[in-house]
């Protein structure tokens, strides 16, 4: 018999488009998963007020051998997702006197736990190298990552620094092939295991590149990187609020960035004023504006 491949999908298709009794017992189903995991066939059928033999059949219509093999896929769709499955309802008032504390309060937390845990001297001497280089190569795939390889491109070029972010898989490996010694690859990843990201990489090294990765210890990243700057993403368990981890990991880049302008020193001020003598007169002029934004 053909495994299901998503229970939970299977019930929900089923308690729209089944027989009567197995809508009913799909809709029983979802509504209370955790009873359904536990019970017995016989307490099943009472409950929905079918007949044992309709519990087995139904199970056999979602691609089940019986109410046992049915199980084993319930409790293993409920250990994967069940946090997604039966979340407490939030009442309006709640929700307009939790979201900006929940948004705000993770976000400090985040960013504080990333600079308790920040190895600064390894994180000076990668704005130093930087800060020297000939070209830097920034690479990130997903959303946090990439994000924060086009921040990083964003904020290193008004510094004076050549500097471009690639997110596409096979550019970055494309504009890795044509490192140099003078290259400095800055790689991000969350996860620590994005394959493009690892790839690219190695194929910088062979060139002499120097590489940096933000990303887990331990991960297949952080092994292949030059120099890495540990991140490690926490999550709160807030379901419906993006994750605060990229709070974080922007208040590295900014940390990076900011030495790399120390570094330089008053030779990047030419470039950062000519910046803000061409947006301002192409808008409102208030020099209180940030620069560019």
């Amino acid at each position: 018999m053909k495994t299901p491949a998503d229970i939970i999908t299977r019930l929900q298709l089923m308690s729209q488009d089944g027989t009567k009794s197995d809508r009913k017992l799909a809709g029983f189903v979802l509504a209370d998963l955790d009873f359904v995991s536990k019970a017995a066939i016989s307490e099943i059928a009472a409950r929905v007020g079918v007949s044992e033999p309709t519990v087995t059949r139904f199970c056999r219509n979602l691609g089940c051998e019986g109410l046992r093999d049915f199980k084993f896929y319930l409790a293993q769709a409920i250990a994967i997702g069940g946090q997604y499955l039966s979340p407490e309802p939030l009442s309006r008032d709640a929700r307009e006197q939790r979201i900006a504390s929940a948004i705000t309060e993770a976000a400090i937390s985040a960013i504080q736990r990333a600079s308790e845990n920040l190895d600064m001297t390894t994180l000076v001497a990668v704005a130093a190298r930087i800060a020297v280089s000939g070209n830097v190569l920034c690479i990130g795939s997903g959303g946090i990552s990439s994000m924060m390889a086009t921040e990083m491109q964003n904020r290193l070029f008004r510094l004076g620094i050549s500097v471009l972010a690639q997110i596409d898989g096979q550019l970055q490996r494309m504009y890795a092939a044509v490192a140099t010694p003078d290259t400095t690859l800055v790689a991000f990843s969350v996860s620590g295991y994005a394959r493009s990201v690892i790839d690219a990489v190695q194929v910088a090294q062979q060139y002499g590149a120097t590489t940096i990765a933000i990303t887990p210890p331990d991960s297949a990243l952080a092994k292949v990187a030059d120099t890495v700057i540990h991140f490690q993403s926490l999550e709160d368990g807030n379901i419906y609020k993006p994750t605060s981890s990229r709070y974080a990991l922007l208040s590295i880049v900014d940390m990076i960035v900011t030495s790399v302008a120390e570094t330089r020193g008053p030779r990047v001020l030419e470039n950062l004023r000519r910046i803000k003598q061409s947006v301002n007169t192409l808008k409102v002029d208030d020099p209180r504006l940030p620069l560019g934004d």
